[in-house]
């Protein structure tokens, strides 16, 4: 199969599944252990935590490994509310937010905090004036991702950052799409928190981490928590964040010549498809967006349909939103940048890796081709 869905998911690489393997055989003793394999466990936990620390300019006391980057947006926004109620009760994202995120405000609403959900342009970036438009004397955290997991858009991290130091508001952003595709570093975007991701960079599935400015006071949704600093409870995953660190130090050696070579598969892709479908839509910034994610439409043809023909042809490629047979929610993203909910709907999303090559992406355009032709 042509698997054409990297931000979904990756295959593991093998030199992670190795490290994994003989941490989980060799090394294998609990972290929180007092004796000789608990206390080598622990040393490869801080040897790791200070390897991702590196990566985005952060401080070691600041990472804090969990299961997911969706359990490590939920901590991180949570546990720093937590611990800055004095800030106040007002909070700031976007309507474009992965799941986790939007749906952690969602209940944060009925808890008494009051959420403004920023609208996007047409590209689906924040536009700075309705940011800066938005805050109030009682804001005390915003939360707007790096990029959108949908279209590959990028926001304007750094500039929001300097606006929001100024105003000593907190910030997080969840950078699990882009941390080792784009360059992350914390003090440059003045970045309070970030939440990142094994399994989209070939680490395992299970593997996330949190990053928190040791500076900035924080407190745990899990009283009397033992594990990661007091941050959340359950025995740490070594093998797996051992694997998680090999995976994205890796990725971070290839990541330029790796990220060039993506970019061009996309342009190319791009260039013929308009060749061969008039039809077809590009959605989200053609400037600003990651180099592995495409989000498309063809007018009249539902996503999902798209899906399951390419799924036919052997092509693994998203509809980009939550679906299942016979029903498809528009995709939020896609309403938010101005989109009806039957063009939403229509919305699929091809995104690359390190196993896609040239072939693959002609043999997808001839596809998709075929089933427009059919369906028209």
């Amino acid at each position: 199969m042509i698997y054409l869905d990297y931000a979904a998911t990756t295959p593991m690489r093998k030199e992670a599944v190795e490290v994994f393997s003989h941490v989980a055989m060799k090394m294998y003793g609990n972290s929180s252990s007092l004796h000789d394999l608990g206390t080598t466990a622990q040393d490869l936990l801080n040897n790791c935590r200070a390897e991702i620390a590196k990566d985005i300019g952060g401080h070691r006391d600041g990472i804090y490994f969990t299961g997911s980057g969706s359990e490590a947006n939920i901590l991180a926004i949570e546990t720093l509310l937590n611990g800055n109620k004095r800030k106040g009760t007002h909070i700031i994202t976007t309507k474009v937010e992965h799941a986790s995120i939007y749906h952690l405000f969602k209940k944060l609403e009925k808890n008494g905090y009051d959420v403004t959900f920023l609208d996007v342009n047409k590209e689906g970036q924040v536009e700075m004036e309705h940011l800066r438009s938005a805050i109030r004397s009682n804001t005390c955290l915003v939360s707007i991702q790096h990029a959108n997991s949908e279209t590959g858009t990028i926001q304007p991290l750094r500039e929001i950052g300097k606006l929001l130091k100024e105003k000593n508001i907190l910030f997080h952003s969840d950078c699990v799409q882009t941390y080792n595709k784009l360059s992350i570093d914390v003090n440059d975007f003045h970045l309070d928190s970030l939440s990142i991701s094994a399994h989209k960079l070939y680490g395992p599935k299970g593997v996330g981490c949190l990053y928190i400015n040791p500076k900035i006071p924080w407190s745990s949704i899990y009283e009397e928590a033992s594990h990661e600093g007091g941050m959340r409870p359950g025995t740490v995953n070594v093998p797996g964040i051992a694997a998680f660190t090999t995976a994205a130090q890796l990725m971070k050696e290839e990541r330029v010549q790796e990220m060039d070579r993506i970019a061009t598969l996309k342009q190319y892709f791009i260039h013929i498809l308009k060749e061969k479908i008039n039809s077809v839509t590009i959605e989200g910034s053609m400037t600003q967006s990651l180099p592995n994610i495409v989000a498309l439409r063809f007018a009249g043809i539902e996503g999902q349909h798209i899906m399951l023909e390419c799924n036919r042809a052997q092509i693994a490629i998203s509809t980009g939103s939550a679906c299942q047979i016979g029903a498809q929610n528009p995709s939020r993203s896609m309403k938010a940048i101005g989109l009806s909910d039957e063009e939403a709907r229509e919305l699929i999303r091809i995104s690359f890796g390190k196993h896609t090559t040239i072939d693959d992406i002609k043999f997808t355009v001839q596809t998709l081709e075929k089933i427009v032709n059919t369906w028209l």
